[in-house]
């Protein structure tokens, strides 16, 4: 009986409009005052709290997010799409492939889904439909490979995953590689399908290629070179043992910031406060506001406890786990009605979030694809070796 009262408060509270983390916490507190002889006290139930802030791996997502806003405001996802471009530019479908692989390597900076999409589609999004690409096509493109951000490394939802499980971090990200870059090429290759049967304006792709080919690879490289090391650096402080996934996570902040205001000079000593709030504020809206209900942050954290039991049950390695758990919520952030990525790409681009999902459908089918093989065939045993690995050295 308690519990279905429990369940009921619960209801009309979501239902009336109550902000989420003001009905989560509020909650907490309710058995203590419903049965003054309940065990778990509302002292306790502080004292929980607090203690699991104080977490010194999970210091690296808001530090991670600042990074990524940084890196968003430097313009140097468009210094990673140019390079790509002057690969594939003059291939079929070369632009939207570019477009998903500067996901890629923005996912291996921000360690955000929503951060990626934002980021990347900024600035690819009005450039391919300047090229004459249809602006939902291109739109949901990003959408969908943006959700690659908590699936390659260094992600988030890892580092979340491994705080409540003690999986080792590392083991995640090297895990979540393969992975990453088996759905990001299913993606290409879905977008070419597209391409090939709609067709792309061949003049002005010729046109781009060429003005970007008459700088030279020297200067094309030259531009991005610093923008390219910034995985390395993250990635390789982790995997060789230097720092770990948070003091990685300043350091990408430190660097970001040198490369922009030193460097590429795209970011002025003025500008450090606003990005500073910019990145408070975004923490604080995804992970307390719209990451109750629709990120896979909080998902991680009430369905691990629930389904790990089952998983290692089974024989499936944890690391194996938080791959698939983290991949199956990707999914979920480009599908309506909770889809953040979703939101984000309509803020830019003032489409339906209906018709963006309309569009994505066969993206999202070509990223199932990808995960049916993450889950099932590919990466049990490169996972296993990996921990072995890494447990050895």
């Amino acid at each position: 009986m308690a519990i279905g009262i429990f369940f009921l408060i619960f209801c009309i509270l979501m239902i009336i409009g109550l902000p989420v983390a003001v009905v989560f916490g509020g909650m907490t507190f309710l058995p203590s005052l419903m049965d003054p002889g309940f065990s778990y006290t509302i002292e306790a139930a502080i004292r929980s709290m607090v203690n699991g802030m104080d977490s010194f791996t999970l210091l690296a997502v808001p530090m991670f997010m600042l990074s990524g806003i940084i890196m968003a405001r430097g313009g140097i996802s468009e210094k990673l799409f140019n390079f790509f471009a002057y690969y594939v530019g003059n291939k079929t479908a070369g632009l939207p492939c570019a477009a998903i692989l500067t996901c890629m390597f923005y996912a291996a900076i921000s360690g955000s889904s929503p951060a990626t999409v934002s980021a990347v589609g900024a600035m690819t999004i009005p450039f391919l439909v300047g090229l004459g690409y249809d602006k939902v096509f291109v739109t949901a493109i990003v959408t969908v490979a943006g959700g690659l951000g908590v699936i390659i490394p260094p992600s988030i939802s890892y580092i979340v995953f491994s705080s409540i499980t003690n999986a080792s971090p590392s083991a995640l990200f090297i895990g979540g590689i393969i992975p990453g870059i088996l759905i990001g090429f299913c993606l290409m290759i879905c977008a070419y399908i597209y391409c090939k049967k709609h067709g792309e304006d061949k003049e002005k792709l010729k046109a781009t290629y060429g003005e970007l080919h008459r700088k030279g690879f020297g200067l094309v490289f030259k531009e991005s070179f610093f923008a390219l090391l910034i995985p390395i650096i993250i990635l390789g402080s982790i995997y060789g043992g230097i720092a770990s996934p948070t003091e990685a996570a300043a350091i990408s902040v430190i660097y970001a910031l040198g490369i922009s205001l030193l460097v590429y000079k795209t970011i002025k000593l003025k500008d450090l406060g606003p990005l500073i709030v910019e990145g408070v504020r975004t923490y604080v809206l995804i992970l307390l506001i719209f990451g109750m209900v629709m990120d896979n942050i909080p998902n991680i954290m009430v369905l691990t406890p629930i389904l790990m039991p089952v998983a290692t049950s089974i024989g499936l390695h944890p690391v194996h786990f938080g791959i698939m758990l983290t991949a199956n919520l990707a999914i979920g952030m480009v599908t309506p009605p909770m889809g953040i990525n979703l939101y984000v790409a309509n803020s830019m681009t003032g489409i339906p979030v209906l018709k963006i999902a309309r569009t994505a459908i066969p993206f999202l089918i070509s990223f199932f694809i990808a995960l049916l093989f993450i889950s099932f065939i590919l990466i049990q045993g490169f996972i296993m070796k990996a921990c072995v690995f890494i447990m050895e050295t």
